[in-house]
Parts: C-alpha cells; sequence; structure tokens
C-alpha cells in the first residue's frame, strides 16, 4: 500500500498532502504538509494544538498528532491542483485518542465482532441531501423529483461531482434532482460502516467544492426553508456475516429474527439517537409531519412516514430515515450499531409494521395507538440521550464533549431573539 502511494506522489508530481479529520461536531479540518513529509506522518504522526479543536482535548493535554490511514489515500484534483489526502486517526501520548469520531466507531465495530463473530460485519448506505444555492442565497431551480434539464439546473454540477467520488474511490450509485426546489441528491453504495462514514465526509467537501466553483453555495442544512422539504440522510442498515445477509429471512422479503431484533433496537433508543443523528437546533425544524420526515417511532414494508422503512428489496435492509447531513456519521453509525445491538443481544421483539400513512392520522389518533414521538426540540433529544445507557455507552468519550458543544448550541439559541419574535412581541 505505502510504496503505491509513494509512487502515485512521484508519478504525479504531488508536492503536498492534505490531513483531514472531524470534530465532535462532524466538521471536517484539514493541515497541509509536504509530500516528503509522509514517513514522519506514518510513523510518529504530525502533531497539532488539540485543545484548539471542538470537542478534543484541555490546554494542559493539547499536544495531540495525525496519523494518516493509509487505506484513505486519494488524489484531489481540483482545476488542475493535485494534492494527496488522507483521512487520519487521531492520537495523543502515541495511543489512539479515544475521543475521536472515528476512533469511536472503529470500537464499536470491534465490539460488534466481539458480540456476534469476526466476520460480521455493519454495512451502511447513505443517501446524502442538499440544497444549491444562488448568490442571493436562493434556490438556484425551479425543479422536483427526479426532474431532468432544462428544468433541472445541476445535471452538471452532480455530474462532476460524482466523477470527482468515482476517482477518490467512493462507492458512488446514483444522483438526481429532490422534491424541494434546488435540492438534490447522491447515494452510495452499501459498504462497511467505516469507508462510508469516510465517504460522506469527503462527499460533502466535494459536493460544496463543485458548487463553489460553478459560484453556487451547497447548503446540508436540515432546514434551510421554512416552505420546503428538508435535508436528511436517510441510511440503509444490515448486517452480513461473510457472504450471508444476516437480515434476511427464510423466504423473498421475510427478516429474520436478527433484522428484527435490530430494529426493535432502534426503536427502543430513537429517541436518545436523535440526539447524535439529528444534532442541530434546525434538525428539529426538518422533523415535522407532511415533508417526508419521520416524526413517530415506528417501522413498515415500504412506509415512508415511519421512523424505519422496509424497502422491497431482495438485498434486505432497513432505512432509517430520520438523520439528516448535519450529524457526525462515525458517531452516528456507532449509536446505531450500539442500538441494533442491544436489540440482537436481548431478542427483543418489534412492534407489529405499521403500513398505513401516519401524517393522515393527527396527533391524538396517533397517541390513541400507542405511538410514540420523536423528541421536537435538540433540549428534548439531549436530555433523552442523557437517561438512556446504551447509547451514551457508544459515544465512549465523545460523549461528555459532545454534550458540552450541543447545550452551548442549545443555550445560544435560547438566547437569541428572532426577527419573527421581534415583529410579533414589539408592542406587548
Amino acid at each position: 500500500m505505502t510504496e503505491r502511494i509513494y509512487k502515485t506522489l512521484e508519478t504525479e508530481e504531488i508536492k503536498f498532502l492534505r490531513l483531514q479529520f472531524v470534530d465532535v461536531n462532524g466538521v471536517v479540518k484539514s493541515l497541509a504538509v509536504p509530500s516528503k513529509s509522509l514517513e514522519t506522518a506514518l510513523t510518529d504522526g504530525i502533531g497539532f494544538d488539540g485543545s484548539s479543536i471542538e470537542g478534543f482535548s484541555r490546554i494542559s493535554e493539547s499536544d495531540m498528532s495525525l496519523k494518516p490511514d493509509p487505506d484513505t489515500f486519494s488524489v484531489f484534483n481540483f482545476n488542475g491542483r493535485k494534492e494527496g489526502r488522507f483521512i487520519c486517526d487521531v492520537y495523543y501520548d502515541d495511543k489512539p485518542f479515544e475521543g475521536d469520531p472515528r476512533f469511536v466507531l472503529k470500537k464499536n465495530i470491534e465490539e460488534m465482532k466481539r458480540i456476534l463473530g469476526e466476520n460480521t460485519v455493519f454495512n451502511v448506505g447513505a443517501e446524502l441531501e442538499f440544497f444549491l444555492l444562488n448568490n442571493d442565497m436562493k434556490q438556484q431551480d425551479n425543479g422536483s423529483y427526479f426532474d431532468f434539464a432544462p428544468v433541472d439546473l445541476a445535471h452538471d454540477i452532480r455530474k462532476t461531482s460524482a466523477l470527482h467520488m468515482i476517482n477518490l474511490g467512493i462507492d458512488y450509485e446514483a444522483s438526481h434532482h429532490e422534491v424541494g426546489k434546488g435540492q438534490h441528491e447522491i447515494d452510495f453504495k452499501f459498504s462497511d460502516a467505516l469507508k462510508t462514514a469516510d465517504s460522506v465526509v469527503t462527499s460533502k467537501i466535494i459536493i460544496k467544492i463543485v458548487a463553489s466553483l460553478n459560484n453556487l453555495t451547497a447548503t446540508f442544512m436540515p432546514k434551510p426553508f421554512q416552505n420546503d422539504y428538508g435535508n436528511g440522510m436517510h441510511l440503509h442498515l444490515n448486517l452480513s456475516s461473510g457472504k450471508k445477509n444476516t437480515f434476511e429471512g427464510e423466504k423473498d422479503f421475510e427478516l429474520s429474527q436478527t433484522a428484527l431484533s435490530f430494529i426493535a433496537g432502534i426503536l427502543k433508543h430513537s429517541k436518545a439517537i436523535c440526539a447524535v443523528s439529528n444534532p442541530t437546533v434546525n434538525s428539529y425544524k426538518r422533523l415535522i409531519p407532511g415533508y417526508e420526515a419521520p416524526a413517530y417511532i415506528s417501522w413498515g414494508r415500504g412506509n415512508r412516514s415511519s421512523l424505519i422503512r422496509i424497502p422491497k428489496s431482495k438485498n434486505k435492509r432497513i432505512e432509517f430515515r430520520v438523520p439528516d447531513a448535519s450529524c457526525n456519521p462515525y458517531l452516528t453509525f456507532s449509536v446505531l450499531l450500539r442500538a441494533g445491538l442491544d436489540g440482537v443481544i436481548n431478542e427483543l421483539q418489534a412492534p407489529p409494521p405499521i403500513n398505513y400513512n401516519l401524517y393522515d392520522l393527527g396527533i391524538e389518533k396517533i397517541k390513541e395507538k400507542g405511538i410514540e414521538l420523536l423528541p421536537s426540540t435538540l433540549k428534548d433529544a439531549l436530555k433523552e440521550l442523557k437517561k438512556d445507557p446504551v447509547v451514551k455507552s457508544a459515544l465512549l468519550k465523545a460523549y461528555d464533549a459532545f454534550m458540552r458543544a450541543k447545550w452551548k448550541e442549545w443555550d445560544e439559541y435560547r438566547l437569541y431573539v428572532t426577527q419573527w419574535e421581534f415583529e410579533k412581541y414589539l408592542n406587548i
């Protein structure tokens, strides 16, 4: 692997390396070093001030280092400027830093293998939604679901983004115009959770760069417009062992008991999961009935009003529909895996599936049926996370940093006076 990397750097005359990682909020951080520093980076790491990164370390413990993961090497090539790119693992005192979100996911995968067997793989496929905005911050076009040119003005942008993804080794699957005006979606093929998380982080960078080169702004904000659809990141999940999909039942389109227990675990912990999968104040303006984002804790076959949908496919999987692209994918995949494992370990039983449109019932009938609601604010979700030991444990040492960052965000929101409030209450 390293020989191939050195050869690529030499033959393509790459002078700089881009070392990337994410903070606890999932924000990409980056450090550029000369290519000649690769050997040092791989063996000793490249030092940085961890106290300046959200959720990492105190000033008294700030000397941290980045070690590139050779498996993530790729060549960024925008406008003819080539850079070698690595996603890095964070180290402290020559040991993996336990608050690094990527480390958190790795440890949860290790725990899964310990429980279910070394050959077990947690597979994730992601559907990444985003808006493209003009310089005036308005939607780029008036297109809708699956529209084509000339109504869809972003076909070339999606295609260029996809080509960059393919060149970087990302398992790109499809792209299309989404339901909202100026809204788009790019999907990834099923892959192991760590690779998919890396792909999500990288693809967001690519989409933003390509949009910028076309004088546009790409936003993954969950609900940027009051009267339009929000940006989700639906996740397709299953477990496999060798060539066997352990979610497959004995008959076509049936789920195995493992899958049903995995669903039960996610439903049980979904309120706490929300704090991680939907981690911003704005996230909860998307989770309202009527805009294809789930608001109720339920599951169903082919039912897009449910929190968990079972697509009609022989490649048996579950679709978790609540997350948005503001989440940290490493932490989100971690809590989903741990919640699902709780269901499998304890043989939890999923409730009966719901195969009717929940949005047609109204809140009162929903409550009469005993169906619970997801948290309606970030504050409520953080309270659920605090009291859920399974989801808390999945975050390892990132838990405290995550909670500090999110409570700080909630407090900032509480203190901010909006224009709507000012206009509504000025004459009281």
